[in-house]
């Protein structure tokens, strides 16, 4: 491994070469994937991603080898390949020497050293969504989905006593965005409601949220950012100035500030982080399962 010395020059992003990263798994991929993305963003690089999910026979996991050293060969470098794979059969082809691409087996890592820290065997399940019907919490988050597109830009108030969460803020804050992912990531009931000139020139929450404030979370957003995101909508319109923007910011956040309500910016933070940060805040409980 090379050595870093003072004065030396690390490699930048402009400068890496270019590399594949494969996320391979005998299931959906969404594990590898996930787990790989969030390494890989410790380092300044943007390599190519390819998913091969589904690997579930010797005769797909053959065929894999030979596409991870072709692309090998082809970019000069050993591709980076993260697995989730539970078969042992696929998982020794993928991991064999015929295998040029740097492996990262995350059970192997992870399981093995738990079942022996644990006493027991896994069960070697193929992906999060084995039997998926027989779920309750793969069927709440069905639910949730449901309740949240329902529930979308104040289409509807109707139920708003079993939702766990409800979203506030201007139009094109993140609301829906972070609606959805609190869904499906987390089997929140969340609505979310925007908040217009109507409301600001009355001075007080919408009337039909009045009884669930407790429940309610704010969304922010630097104006400037907010006015850039409502051109690519409605060009030229009063509705994406900057003055306008300004406007709605102001008041929302002075209207959020009178009723006691908690609010964050969206302008810098991905949805993973505002999510987390409203469970936090509203759903504790739901940060333990």
């Amino acid at each position: 491994m090379m050595a870093w010395h003072a004065g030396a020059i690390r490699p930048t992003e402009a400068s890496m070469p270019e590399r594949s990263v494969f996320f391979v798994s005998d299931g959906t991929g969404i594990t590898a994937e996930t787990f790989g993305n969030s390494i890989l963003a410790q380092f300044p690089t943007k390599p190519r991603h390819v998913r091969r999910p589904f690997i579930d026979t010797a005769a797909k996991a053959a065929s894999l080898v030979a596409e991870i050293n072709d692309v090998g060969e082809r970019e000069g470098r050993r591709p980076i390949v993260f697995i989730t794979l539970v078969n042992d059969e696929i998982r020794d082809i993928v991991t064999g020497p015929s295998c040029k691409g740097m492996v990262l087996d995350m059970f192997r890592t992870f399981v093995e050293p738990l079942e022996e820290e644990l006493g027991v065997k896994s069960n070697h399940r193929v992906g999060r969504f084995n039997d998926a019907s027989q779920s309750q919490e793969y069927n709440d988050r069905i639910e949730a989905i449901n309740f949240s597109l329902a529930h979308d830009d104040g289409q509807s108030s109707r139920n708003l006593d079993i939702a766990d969460v409800i979203l506030v803020g201007v139009s094109r804050s993140g609301k829906t965005p972070t609606s959805l992912y609190l869904a499906m990531q987390h089997g929140i009931k969340a609505a979310n409601y925007p908040l217009i000139p109507e409301d600001f020139e009355r001075g007080h929450l919408p009337t039909s949220l009045a009884p669930h404030r407790r429940k309610c979370f704010g969304l922010t957003i630097n104006p400037d950012r907010l006015a850039q995101i409502r051109h690519e909508r409605r060009p030229g319109s009063r509705y994406a100035s900057l003055d306008n923007c300004r406007y709605e910011v102001n008041e929302a956040e002075a209207m959020m500030r009178r009723d006691g309500i908690a609010w964050l910016s969206s302008t810098h933070k991905s949805i993973e982080e505002i999510a987390t940060t409203i469970l936090s805040d509203l759903r504790p409980d739901r940060l333990i399962y």
